[in-house]
């Protein structure tokens, strides 16, 4: 008997069965090469088709010029990406998936940087993705539009796609013609719900026609509250409604947010979970013929089989839950929930190499974007089984000792601290992220599982590890905070200025409670990251008085591209928080400190109790270069402090190779 009856049931789209409800949703890769859909695509979408997902909706393609979006898009208008894709989609049939193509134009938030060309919009209205303004279209370049977005649904087909998903979502085109206040045209594509939903409706009828009765076609919208401007759950229903009583649609996946409220598109750990189940509930009791998927904030199969055993929903789409593990679907399946590594909404390496226009991967599972070179998110038995000793327990030392387990070598992990999981399991503590407290626990059981032996409270020293009978060492014994206080735009300065008179903290030993902080506390965040800005946090919480200083424009600049920045901000400015921008610290006085702004050089000193220095760490490495006889590696900050995705990178490296 499985826990999970509804997520796994099947269920029929125009006569392509999906083996279960988990859809692996359309989101941008950003993968290809030169337009091209090439090996790092292809391992990408195979792997999860393999780990078990129903259905796929692969990386969204614009439609013409003028929708061109990210650097790795795919070529819009070519025949040239149909032999790729063909190859793509047959090895996603062949795993067991039904795969469908979403098809973009994002209307009046273009990217000019990419595109080259004038974004294309209803009325012209600005771009919310830039400062550029958009084209006023005309009535034959509507016509243009529907023409592409047929071509590239045709184009679908030919390639061995088994439906299209067309996009309205986040206040895209067509949620643009759909809007009243970004569509004030005075023809028959603006004005009454007739009009405003006429490009949709036709675009759908030709798709259609076009491809026949057994192609699937879907549509993804998406439900934000953030702005009286962006429709209603009662607006969408209707347009839906509307949509739905063709017959022509087959699914609605709904997602969250908009181009006006970004961070709910992608919702990091600062947002709740099924963010989209208020209209998911209301359109299943409206619609007479296409499906529901809930979409953001569906993180694990409980999330799932909660919304779909209540009704709220026929289809869940799980995006990072299948990024960061991309055998969820199959684990279910097999009844191992407890072996899903589950995804902690940290958007990091997902959205914060997408927001840079890099491919995509993901911090708890660098293998996502690297599956074609990797062999997936699966290891491969070593042909000769090897003792392995790791030294130290965080991020780089734990992926590397379960990922030579996996391979079939006999592992001991030694940690000096209690638990595991180093500086990274420090943030799990930071207020709304617990999901890192998860993550340790599911390498704990993996280590049970793989029988790999952790010795907690326990150093060892140079002689210790020498006399050691592994063949292999490993030393991922991280970093330690800077205890000089040394601040990197006052590089003349060896430490900070008046140290010596106590009272200077590190984030860990605030998230460890070993400082003694008293009621005012200044936060020093020089990296603009979690480490300042989730401790500044944490302390706020604790009803601390905090004032937080960077060096930077603005607090949490480098969790920008996580998009939780706004939501922190936000929350520390609730608590009470004080924001002290573009400034360093002059000096320490034991009982306050002077600040010095960097725009103007004046200086101002103000109270504190404490505080709290969280600048660049130092790596640690007490060992020799090599053990005589053994074969010794080193990874994580112990080679050079960074953030954690790359401590988990070079573990999971280390262990394919040895």
């Amino acid at each position: 008997m499985t826990s999970h009856p509804r997520l796994l049931s099947p269920l029929t789209l125009r006569g392509q069965t999906l083996r279960n409800r988990i859809v692996f949703g359309a989101h941008t890769n950003n993968m290809s090469d030169q337009g091209i859909p090439g090996p790092r695509m292809e391992g990408y979408f195979v792997e999860r088709a393999l780990g078990g997902a129903g259905m796929i909706v692969t990386e969204p393609v614009p439609v013409h010029r003028t929708g061109v979006l990210t650097r790795g898009n795919l070529l819009h208008s070519s025949d040239e990406i149909i032999p790729y894709f063909q190859q793509i989609t047959d090895r996603v049939k062949e795993a067991g998936a039904v795969i469908c193509q979403q098809l973009y134009h994002v209307g009046a938030h273009g990217d000019s940087d990419l595109s080259f060309a004038p974004h294309w919009s209803p009325s012209g209205g600005p771009s919310y993705h830039d400062s550029d303004g958009s084209h006023r279209m005309t009535e034959n370049e509507i016509e243009e539009l529907l023409a592409a977005h047929l071509a590239a649904a045709v184009r679908a087909q030919k390639s061995g796609f088994q439906g299209v998903e067309v996009w309205a979502a986040y206040h895209s085109l067509l949620d643009q013609f759909w809007t009243p206040w970004s569509n004030n045209r005075d023809d028959k594509w603006g004005g009454s719900l007739e009009n405003r939903t006429r490009f949709s409706r036709t675009l759908i009828e030709n798709i259609r026609r076009a491809c026949g009765e057994d192609f699937i076609v879907g549509m993804a919208i998406s439900y934000s509250t953030a702005y009286s401007a962006t429709l209603s759950a009662e607006s969408l229903c209707e347009i839906i409604s509307l949509h739905d009583e063709t017959g022509h649609l087959d699914y609605v996946t709904v997602g969250a947010g908009s181009y006006l409220e970004f961070d709910a598109i992608i919702p990091p750990f600062t947002h709740g979970e099924k963010l989209t189940t208020p209209l998911t509930v209301q359109l299943k009791a409206l619609v007479k013929h296409a499906k529901i998927t809930s979409e953001a904030g569906v993180r694990t199969p409980e999330n799932a089989e909660t919304i779909l055993s209540a009704g709220e929903a026929d289809l869940v789409s799980i995006v990072r839950g299948q990024i960061a593990d991309p055998h969820l679907a199959r684990k279910t399946t097999e009844g191992r929930v407890e072996d899903i590594r589950g995804c902690i909404s940290c958007n990091q390496m997902c959205w914060g190499r997408r927001s840079r226009d890099y491919w995509i991967s993901c911090l708890i599972n660098p293998s996502a974007g690297r599956e074609f070179e990797w062999g997936g998110d699966r290891f491969v038995k070593a042909d000769v089984a090897k003792s392995v000793l790791v030294v130290g327990a965080g991020p780089a030392g734990l992926e590397a000792a379960r990922g030579a387990a996996e391979r079939g070598h006999r592992v001991e992990i030694v940690e000096a601290l209690p638990v595991v999981g180093g500086q990274f399991r420090l943030a799990g503590v930071q207020p709304r992220r617990a999901q890192i407290l998860d993550l340790m626990e599911w390498y704990e059981r993996q280590f049970g599982k793989l029988s790999v032996n952790l010795r907690l409270n326990t150093y060892l020293d140079e002689d210790e590890i020498a006399a050691h009978p592994a063949d292999i060492v490993i030393l991922a014994t991280g970093s330690l905070p800077d205890e000089k206080g040394f601040q990197r735009w006052l590089p003349h300065l060896e430490s900070l200025p008046g140290i010596e008179a106590g009272g200077v903290w590190s984030p860990e030993a605030v998230l460890r409670r070993e400082a003694r902080l008293g009621d005012a506390v200044v936060v020093y965040d020089e990296g603009s990251n979690w480490r300042g800005v989730g401790t500044a946090w944490a302390l706020a919480e604790a009803g601390k008085k905090v004032t937080i200083v960077t060096p930077e424009a603005f607090v949490g600049k480098e969790i920008a591209r996580t998009a939780a920045d706004g939501a922190a901000r936000r929350r520390m400015a609730k608590l009470g928080v004080k924001f002290v921008t573009e400034s360093c610290l002059s000096r320490w006085h034991g009982n306050g400190v002077t600040l010095h702004s960097l725009l103007t050089g004046e200086e101002e000193t103000i109270p504190a109790s404490a505080l709290v220095m969280a600048t660049t760490n130092r790596a640690f490495d007490p060992f020799p270069e090599t053990f005589a006889g053994k074969t010794t590696y080193r990874i994580g900050d112990c080679t050079a402090p960074r953030l954690a995705a790359y401590a988990f990178h070079e573990g999971r490296k280390l262990a394919l190779s040895l």
